[in-house]
């Protein structure tokens, strides 16, 4: 029952919905009106529908991963940790030097000094990557870290929406072409549907091009990665 999973309906799923609402709402205006008995047809027709949602859902997070890697093409496509860098002012001193020497002793490393991520910083991210995954692996249970699962499903939902951005303005562009075509042969026929779905796919546009950004994406990645560092306490308790 993986498809009922909370972070694949919300992190997945919406986004591929967002995605395609303009193509959605022209089907249900222009082939929805035609349906007035409800036969077996129908019922397959609904069903395949919802199949096909999580196909949408399957190619958002494919498109969103893609997105990812391009935006963190130093930790191998992975949102890391940032605040735990010094040149970072996030956090406290004393919680990031509490955490770097937990990390630091779970997997076996040193964590770099000041002085050392100034002069080799790419070095040094390679062991805030290495303290991300460490503390991801240990952060599983949704129910033990739920403030980390949220932030990690806010994230989810940006990066895939984010992936969708290009092909779902043009799903929009072809939506909006085919409203206007209908409205010019309609000859008087449905033009307040019509109108709605113009309506519906300028929002959705203005949304796409505004609200869907790259930095939107980095800005949830920073606040989930601030959020694991401080779930880490939660560790350090539970070992000492």
């Amino acid at each position: 029952m993986d498809f009922l999973d909370g972070y694949i309906i919300r992190a997945r799923l919406f986004p591929a919905m967002l995605g395609i609402a303009p193509a959605l709402v022209f089907l249900l205006v222009t082939v929805g009106a035609d349906y007035k008995d409800i036969g077996l047809p129908d019922v397959l027709m609904t069903a395949t529908t919802g199949v096909l949602f999580f196909a949408f859902a399957d190619i958002a997070r494919r498109l969103g991963r893609r997105a990812e890697r391009k935006l963190f093409c130093s930790s191998n496509g992975r949102p890391f940790p940032t605040v735990l860098r010094y040149r970072d002012d996030t956090l406290n001193s004393l919680s990031k030097a509490r955490i770097l020497a937990f990390v630091a002793g779970e997997i076996g490393g040193q964590a770099p000094t000041p002085q050392e991520e100034q002069a080799d910083p790419v070095k040094a991210d390679e062991f805030y990557v290495a303290s991300g995954d460490f503390l991801r692996e240990r952060m599983r249970n949704q129910s033990r870290f739920s403030l980390l699962f949220a932030e990690n499903v806010s994230y989810g939902f940006r990066r895939n929406l984010y992936g969708l951005r290009f092909p779902g303005l043009v799903l929009n562009l072809l939506t909006v072409a085919g409203s206007v075509f209908l409205i010019y042969s309609a000859s008087g026929e449905n033009l307040a549907q019509y109108g709605i779905v113009l309506i519906v796919a300028a929002l959705h546009a203005l949304y796409f091009i505004f609200g869907v950004t790259r930095g939107s994406v980095l800005e949830a990645a920073d606040t989930y990665g601030r959020q694991l560092v401080l779930s880490g306490e939660d560790l350090i308790r539970a070992s000492g």
